[in-house]
């Protein structure tokens, strides 16, 4: 058996465990703990970094443990091999079976359910990425499996699948960037059976906002940095437990490794236009002080940790704009208007078949980038293709889906206008999810 079968059975066998977890509702808990996390998040609360678990090493790594460049036959092939079939599959029947009946609710709470996140930790994707040395399952990069991941996920809901994934972009960051002092001090503890929630705060509330002019600063002090600064939209931030927060040192940006409990972090709440399910906080840098082996990375390495970003959030828009599709076809072919299926009538024909079609050129573009730099290739300009094509098309598809259903696009009655709102995140988000 393989590496790969051995995870996805891992994977298997976990979602099959958690499917039917009623703990929440056993304990009677469910309608007291969705009602708090509402009223914190109406009232825009303000609350000092969460105290969590101490992190520290369990064992000593001589050197960093690297993911090897995934093998190829050198064809453009990018039909998934079986294992990634595999995963896709778990992914997609999670989505539609768990995140999708759930994504109403969440987006009027502006809160992921506890219990949903817990089964989504306990698939083990966020393990497929991190090092055998490490307790992890992985032995090679994985970037299209993660972009087959991401894309299933949205098609149940994307802005649950952000609050799903987050975590995991903190431990993508740690494995390709990461020392051999910060991989054995944080890693070890997104396999365990409590991973930590963890986000990639890149974003900052600026008009404009350019990922490598940040507004915030990193200055060197006596034995390590300190940070100011504001960011924006932070998926589950007073949930988490461990930040990599993207700030300017030198005129440069840079990554750095921030727990929740160090002094001068403080977050909001900010519930936004799209991604509410995902918890979106405001998180504030007051002369945070971290240590010197809080930076991580390269200057190098943040451009690509931004081109991997972009990835993902092109494979997110590919997966939600699936679901608007699936959507609108039977909808178009049942609606009768002037005594035939409005799916007759050319102007909404036509609006479909583009659809499909940007839909199709954005998945095969997010699929050649992500293949590329599994390899280990230049995927730069890839990536800067999918993601130009996600920007443009992405909020396209939501707004037709919303035109193809008339006066019903714009009620709560249908997803689509979720969905919409959704979408339009993708033309501009920075960070958060990795692939």
């Amino acid at each position: 058996m393989s590496l790969a079968d051995s995870a996805m059975g891992l994977g298997l066998k976990a979602l099959n465990r958690v499917a039917g977890s009623a703990v929440v509702d056993k304990l009677g808990l469910r309608q007291l703990a969705e009602k708090g996390l509402f009223q914190s998040t109406r009232a825009g609360f303000v609350v000092a970094g969460k105290l969590g678990r101490s992190f520290s090493a369990a064992q000593k790594l001589v050197k960093p443990a690297r993911l090897s460049p995934a093998s190829g036959t050198g064809l453009f092939d990018l039909t998934p091999t079986d294992e990634q079939q595999m995963l896709r599959d778990a992914a997609h029947s999670f989505a539609l079976e768990q995140l999708r009946p759930a994504a109403s609710a969440a987006d009027h709470d502006s809160a992921a359910p506890a219990d949903l996140l817990q089964q989504s930790s306990a698939l083990g994707f966020a393990a497929l990425g991190i090092p055998e040395a490490l307790g992890g399952a992985g032995s090679e990069r994985n970037a299209v499996s993660n972009v087959l991941i991401a894309e299933a996920l949205a098609e149940g809901d994307l802005s649950l699948a952000v609050a799903c994934l987050a975590p995991g972009a903190v431990a993508t960051a740690l494995v390709l960037w990461g020392n051999e002092s910060q991989q054995a001090r944080y890693l070890p503890a997104f396999v365990a059976d409590h991973a930590p929630a963890a986000a990639l705060a890149v974003q900052e509330p600026q008009p404009l906002f350019d990922a490598f002019a940040l507004h915030t600063t990193a200055i060197r002090s006596s034995g390590g940095y300190v940070l100011n600064g504001v960011k924006a939209l932070v998926p589950r931030g007073t949930a988490c437990e461990l930040f990599v927060i993207a700030a300017q040192l030198d005129g440069k940006p840079r990554l750095f490794l921030v727990e929740s409990s160090t002094r001068g972090l403080s977050l909001q709440a900010e519930p936004a236009m799209g991604l509410r399910a995902a918890a979106t906080t405001r998180l504030r840098l007051d002369n945070v002080k971290v240590e010197a082996t809080a930076l991580l990375g390269s200057a190098e390495d943040y451009a690509e940790c931004i081109a991997l970003s972009r990835l993902a959030w092109c494979a997110l828009a590919t997966g939600c704009g699936k679901a608007v599709l699936d959507h609108l076809i039977p909808y178009a072919n049942e609606r009768i208007a002037f005594g035939e299926p409005i799916s007759h009538r050319q102007a909404v024909a036509f609006m479909i078949a583009d659809i499909i079609v940007e839909l199709d050129g954005l998945r095969l573009a997010t699929w050649r980038a992500a293949a590329k730099a599994e390899r280990g290739d230049d995927f730069v300009r890839e990536a800067a293709i999918a993601r130009e094509l996600a920007s443009s098309k992405a909020m396209r598809i939501g707004n037709d889906g919303v035109q193809v259903l008339g006066g019903h696009g714009f009620t709560k009655e249908y997803p689509v206008e979720r969905w919409y709102r959704d979408l339009r995140a993708c033309g501009f988000m920075e960070g958060v999810v990795l692939v």
